[in-house]
């Protein structure tokens, strides 16, 4: 598992890669509450995820009511179809923002 984060249209872009299971999670919330607690707009690119399960899930949920709670979005981009599934089957996939790719992130946020 590997990930990379950057700035891009000032939101964090956080690029997972690999699986994020129970082994990863651990690594998964760290990195990603560590960009939530910047206080800017985080987007997670899935692209690169191959597994995920439900601890992956929870990092996800987590970090976005985290967002919410202090006033700045969090939004999933470029979502596996793997990882779709398991957001369709925790009934999930509608309260995240999920968007195509960056760029229609970028659009929908403006």
């Amino acid at each position: 598992m590997t990930n990379a984060v950057s700035e891009e249209a000032g939101r964090l872009v956080v690029k997972l890669t690999g699986d994020i299971d129970l082994e990863h999670a651990p690594r998964v919330r760290e990195l990603l509450l560590e960009c939530v607690g910047r206080e800017k707009d985080v987007v997670v690119d899935l692209s690169g995820v191959d597994y995920i399960d439900s601890s992956g899930i929870a990092n996800l949920v987590e970090a976005l009511q985290t967002a919410n709670r202090q006033g700045t979005g969090f939004q999933l981009v470029s979502v596996t179809g793997q990882a779709m599934r398991v957001l369709q089957l925790a009934r999930l996939e509608k309260v995240f923002a999920i968007h195509d790719d960056l760029a229609a992130a970028i659009m929908a946020t403006g």
